[in-house]
């Protein structure tokens, strides 16, 4: 990943999709939190170089933003929208691995508490769709 394509907005918005899927089932849980901030840790600051004004890695802003949208009892729908636009307004970050990477951390956070339930199963499905019709494949 080259390190100028990424930058802290980019990891902004993608809290959001991240809360969105947390959120879906209008309840985060501790475990689905856990599960986020281990793959921020052990993949997402491997992604690029990018750092914050505190020369903290960007992917750091993940947890930042999600935590902040909590605080705020943010709308999961709402946050997935501006996800959705600014994805599609900026489809160049967005490559194959990473949308596999938002893809398996979405996972990752549906699979944190009992599974997945049919509420994530439709997100999940609904991501899905998006970077499928963007790829050509849907």
């Amino acid at each position: 990943m080259n390190s100028k394509q990424l930058n802290i907005k980019f990891y902004q918005n993608v809290a959001k999709v991240f809360y969105a899927m947390a959120y879906v089932d209008n309840e985060i849980r501790e475990t689905e939190i856990r599960a986020l901030k281990n793959i921020v840790k052990e993949e997402w600051v491997l992604l690029d170089e990018t750092e914050d004004d505190f020369h903290t890695d960007g992917a750091y802003q993940i947890e930042v933003v999600f935590d902040w949208l909590q605080s705020k009892d943010a709308n999961a729908k709402i946050s997935y929208k501006e996800f959705t636009e600014y994805y599609e307004d900026h489809p160049y970050f967005f490559t194959n691995s990473i949308k596999e990477l938002i893809l398996k951390t979405a996972e990752k956070i549906a699979s944190a508490f009992a599974g997945k339930n049919k509420s994530e199963l439709i997100f999940l499905g609904n991501l899905s769709i998006l970077f499928r019709k963007e790829m050509g494949l849907v």
